[in-house]
């Protein structure tokens, strides 16, 4: 008797599964792939830029060059040195604070974190 409740059982995992599957839309082709992320890629390293530049800069050097303005603000292309950038995720979705009062709190929404971390690591190549 467990077969028949069994196989509605299995169909129904089956078509959970199906449907999830299809949520999600078509990866590029291999040949697409690649050049496809390095743009996307650039794209979010010129977008971090910007939100550095206007975010951050009045503290911090958020260059290849240059001291902050702030001196305790360390220069962004510095800290991949202090600890991996990817570290900065969550705390800047859950507002970013330090130690010292001069720095305010710091929350950004999802795709502001990518972008920024993107040019982040972008700045350890030099």
């Amino acid at each position: 008797m467990r077969a028949p409740i069994l196989f509605p059982l299995a169909a129904a995992a089956a078509a959970a599964a199906l449907a999830a599957c299809a949520a999600f839309p078509e990866a590029p082709s291999s040949s697409e792939a690649p050049e496809a992320r390095a743009e996307a890629s650039a794209e979010s390293v010129m977008r971090g830029q910007g939100l550095a530049q206007t975010r951050c800069a009045a503290c911090h050097a958020t260059g290849l060059t240059g001291a902050s303005p702030m001196p305790e603000a360390p220069p962004f292309r510095d800290l991949h040195t202090r600890y991996p950038v990817r570290f900065l995720q969550e705390a800047l979705a859950e507002g970013l604070t330090t130690a010292h009062p001069a720095m305010p709190q710091v929350e950004l929404q999802s795709d502001e974190i990518r972008d920024l971390i993107a040019y982040l690591e972008s700045l350890e190549a030099g």
